[in-house]
């Protein structure tokens, strides 16, 4: 399960930064462009992100798990 997340992840990221290119390089006049590659780069950032912190979880979860209290001097 943990290699097919870490797939995800990894087409995520790339498809983010793929079409949040597409998006930045994209004319002016091509409005329907922007918009669909800029949905399709904010799609893969929310997947990477969700992926990376669910891939985080799973390595090490006592460091989630850890509840700091607020130094208080």
């Amino acid at each position: 399960m943990n290699k097919m997340i870490a797939t995800v992840c990894v087409i995520s990221w790339s498809g983010f930064w793929a079409f949040g290119y597409l998006a930045l390089t994209a004319g002016v006049e091509n409005t329907g462009h922007v918009t669909v590659a800029l949905l399709l780069a904010a799609a893969g950032l929310f997947t990477g992100v969700f992926t990376y912190l669910k891939i985080a979880r799973s390595t090490d979860p006592q460091r989630w798990r850890h509840v700091r209290q607020s130094e208080q001097g």
